[in-house]
């Protein structure tokens, strides 16, 4: 059941019913999703000395969500610009909660997409 005072905003309404309608574990992965587009480094183009920085790769455990995989590699990852994995990491997200693409295989994507943005980032 839905508020009584829906937001103005007619995105704001269209998500919260549609946040309404899902189970727990997916209403769980929507905000996990939702917190790490809102953390997104706001800066255009990372620093020389950001790109510089050695990754502090957090090991992968035998058990991991998606979501959970793409907070460890921005964390591992802290030197890299959000906004430029956004789309990527988004489509991933988006073959596995749409598509049913098992975890195991995007995380190996997210793993190669964070380590290639990195490598690129070092040759600029």
């Amino acid at each position: 059941m839905l508020p009584p005072n829906l937001p103005q905003d007619k995105n704001a309404r269209r998500l919260l019913k549609l946040f309404s309608s899902l189970q727990e574990n997916d209403k769980r992965s929507l905000l996990d999703f939702a917190e790490f587009l809102n953390s997104r480094d706001s800066q255009s183009e990372p620093s020389r000395a950001a790109a510089e920085q050695t990754p502090e790769i957090i090991p992968r455990p035998d058990k991991e969500s998606v979501v959970s995989a793409i907070k460890r590699l921005s964390k591992s990852y802290s030197m890299l610009n959000k906004d430029e994995l956004l789309h990527e990491t988004s489509d991933l997200m988006s073959s596995h909660i749409i598509k049913g693409r098992p975890a195991a295989e995007v995380i190996d994507d997210l793993e190669v997409l964070f380590t290639s943005h990195y490598e690129k980032t070092l040759k600029s």
